[in-house]
């Protein structure tokens, strides 16, 4: 059984990864799991820049295979935000960004948007692998649902004429951008599982 290190104190995405990278010799622990409590500071310009700053630092502290991921919301009509600020782009809490969105759209006719998830697997030698998965939709014009988080409640996926957060957590599990990404990740288990 190999342990790999989740680099996040997010217990909804960490739970999420366990769900979706599902292996009877990969055991995913959380940050929690360690009573590691570092806050990294993500002042990277990218996604893929702050994903590797969290892989690299929890990799090289604890010597252990770490994957990090780094994801947010791109709306086309706001020219990308919130984008890496995702996560703190009103201050406040998820229903508080959710709300800024909202109001920064309202007469905004163009709703298309994308979730979009980087991660980063890092080895404890530094050596790092990084994978990209995308979800397309748009923003609708108000909360809908209950299940997920983020964005989940304002992001609409069009074949199913539901938000994120109105769809089933092992249907959103399938289709969302973090999945897409983790299928990628998937491809390279082989060689997680066979590091010495």
């Amino acid at each position: 059984m190999i342990e790999v290190l989740v680099a996040s104190h997010n217990g909804h995405k960490v739970n999420e990864l366990k769900k979706i990278m599902d292996h009877p010799e990969i055991r995913l622990i959380s940050l929690f799991d360690i009573a590691e409590h570092d806050d990294v500071i993500e002042d990277g310009s990218s996604f893929l820049d702050n994903a590797a700053i969290k892989a690299k630092y929890f990799a090289n502290k604890h010597h252990m295979i770490t994957i990090s991921d780094d994801s947010g919301l791109v709306v086309e009509a706001l020219d990308g935000r919130p984008g890496i600020y995702s996560a703190r782009y009103s201050g406040g809490t998820d229903h508080d960004n959710n709300l800024k969105i909202l109001k920064e759209m309202e007469d905004m006719e163009n709703r298309s948007a994308y979730f979009i998830s980087v991660i980063v697997l890092c080895y404890p030698n530094g050596v790092t692998k990084s994978y990209e998965g995308r979800a397309h939709g748009y923003i609708g014009r108000e909360e809908k649902g209950h299940n997920g988080f983020g964005y989940d409640s304002i992001f609409y996926a069009p074949e199913y004429q539901k938000t994120f957060a109105e769809l089933d957590n092992s249907l959103k599990n399938r289709i969302s951008h973090r999945a897409n990404a983790l299928l990628k990740l998937k491809e390279d288990l082989h060689e997680i599982i066979d590091y010495k």
